[in-house]
């Protein structure tokens, strides 16, 4: 289930549903919690979960511990509907630290009426990574997006998000 990435970043790839009519993942999702729940709470690890879009992790409590959710959205009103609920059932949970972050950022005033939107929301919109072409190329071609063009401007801002949440975890956990 280990999968090496760049720079020798291991990832573990759990859950999914690979035949049809295979049942629920309510084992999987279990086995997720658990593990979850020891590495980052019994071992105080640092760990970047990338859960699927939607509610069901939340549902599952899988994300039960999680110090800090980084939400992502695209700029859509379905998206923001789908954050809200998700930073709503994040906080049920106790996640404290919640960041919005905006993909596919076409120009500034998709920003604009995003900020307006999300104003009650108590949840700052942190970082946007604006629309690419070179990602949606990288992907036909069945390769990295860093590897397929690392001056992209979308890797540009992954880059900088990096930095920021570098810096994040300096500023709650490094005390």
């Amino acid at each position: 289930f280990k999968v090496t990435g760049p720079n020798g970043l291991q990832l573990l790839v759990l859950g999914g549903i690979v035949e049809p009519a295979s049942g629920c993942l309510c084992p999987e999702n279990a086995l997720i919690r658990t593990l979850l729940y020891n590495l980052l709470v019994k071992r105080d690890e640092v760990v970047i979960v990338d859960f699927e879009a939607g509610l069901e992790h939340l549902g599952r409590g899988t994300a039960k511990g999680i110090d800090v959710m980084l939400v992502i959205a695209e700029p859509s009103q379905k998206s923001l509907d789908l954050c809200s609920k998700i930073i709503d059932l994040s906080r049920k949970l106790g996640v404290i630290n919640i960041y919005l972050i905006v993909n596919k950022v076409i120009d500034e005033s998709q920003l604009s009426i995003i900020n307006d939107r999300i104003r009650d929301w108590k949840v700052p919109l942190y970082h946007s990574i604006p629309f690419d072409s070179e990602i949606g190329k990288a992907d036909l071609n069945g390769t990295s997006p860093l590897d397929f063009n690392p001056n992209s401007k979308a890797i540009g801002a992954i880059k900088k998000l990096y930095g920021k949440l570098k810096q994040l975890k300096i500023e709650l956990f490094d005390l």
